[in-house]
């Protein structure tokens, strides 16, 4: 296994009076894609905003790259060379779809061959550029999140539930760009609840339950085991 370009030792994190995280370890390698699984209300999304420092952790270490990321603020984790895709997509609604690419290029303009592969990757971006992001359905406006975090290059990839509610030609093409993304040499945890998606996606894999990471192995190991997937997540048939 690639070395880790990402690890959480011991992270616990609280929001209010409520302890999310318990004692999270994960590893993410470098140039694969890491699936972070489980129910609903376990601490994925809590443990991608504490990576990002939106979540402050009240314990443990983040490392990316071999620097120790948890006390950095936000702003300096994203130049650090992580982008992160929310579930709420973080798009703002009332501009342009160029003006939102723009926003998301805090280093400059951006380069026309980067710019030519999302297009590549998203056409209809290209399609709607002058448009009101607002304007876009579902499924353009999460291609459009996840186009503002690859306006600069990032080692890095933090994504959350991309392909949610979305019609399956529309996750075809997201699945199609992050496995463009992985071939790149990227790195990226997905916090994703369609296992088929999971399934075609990970490289390696992290469940969680109740704050903790409960298992780790290859994707391919726990797609293959129905039983390991119903002891863990309570999938059954209709993960497959």
């Amino acid at each position: 296994m690639p070395d880790p370009i990402l690890r959480l030792e011991g992270v616990f994190t609280d929001i209010a009076q409520y302890h999310i995280l318990q004692g999270v370890d994960l590893e993410v390698p470098a140039g694969q894609v890491t699936m972070l699984l489980g129910r609903n209300g376990v601490g994925k999304t809590t443990t991608l905003r504490t990576i990002m420092g939106l979540w402050r952790a009240r314990a443990g270490a983040i490392t990316f790259d071999g620097r120790d990321i948890t006390a950095l603020p936000t702003p300096a984790i994203a130049r650090a060379g992580i982008g992160f895709v929310p579930e709420d997509m973080g798009i703002f609604h009332d501009l342009s779809v160029e003006e939102n690419m723009m926003l998301a290029a805090v280093s400059g303009p951006i380069a026309g061959d980067r710019l030519e592969a999302i297009f590549s990757a998203f056409p209809p971006l290209k399609t709607f550029w002058n448009s009101e992001a607002g304007n876009l359905s579902g499924g353009q406006k999460q291609m459009l999140s996840i186009a503002r975090v690859m306006a600069e290059e990032r080692r890095l990839y933090l994504i959350d539930e991309p392909t949610k509610g979305l019609a399956p030609a529309i996750i075809a093409t997201m699945a199609r760009a992050l496995k463009d993304l992985r071939a790149q040499g990227a790195s990226i945890l997905l916090v994703e609840q369609n296992f088929s998606v999971a399934k075609m996606l990970g490289d390696r894999c992290a469940v969680m339950d109740d704050g903790r990471i409960v298992w780790t192995g290859a994707m391919d190991e726990l797609a293959r085991d129905e039983a390991l997937q119903e002891r863990l997540m309570g999938l059954s048939m209709e993960a497959a």
